[in-house]
């Protein structure tokens, strides 16, 4: 299952790979995509999982907010 969100906050490629580490940890994330022009990020999971569960990752790689596309 693919789901789409919006990170703001992302200034540099550090950010980038921040996030990617951290919501790749989640349990049930396969992969995840992050572009840092736009600041979509797409989740792959085996299943669909909650906006706080995301949140939550993205906030422990600072300074960041998330909501889906």
């Amino acid at each position: 299952m693919e789901t789409k969100y919006i990170v703001t906050g992302m200034t540099c490629g550090h950010c980038v790979a921040h996030v990617t580490e951290e919501v790749q940890g989640v349990d049930g994330v396969t992969d995840v995509k992050v572009q840092l022009e736009g600041g979509e990020m797409i989740v792959t999971s085996d299943e669909q999982l909650p906006l706080e569960t995301i949140a939550q990752a993205v906030s422990e790689a600072g300074d960041y907010t998330v909501a889906l596309a």
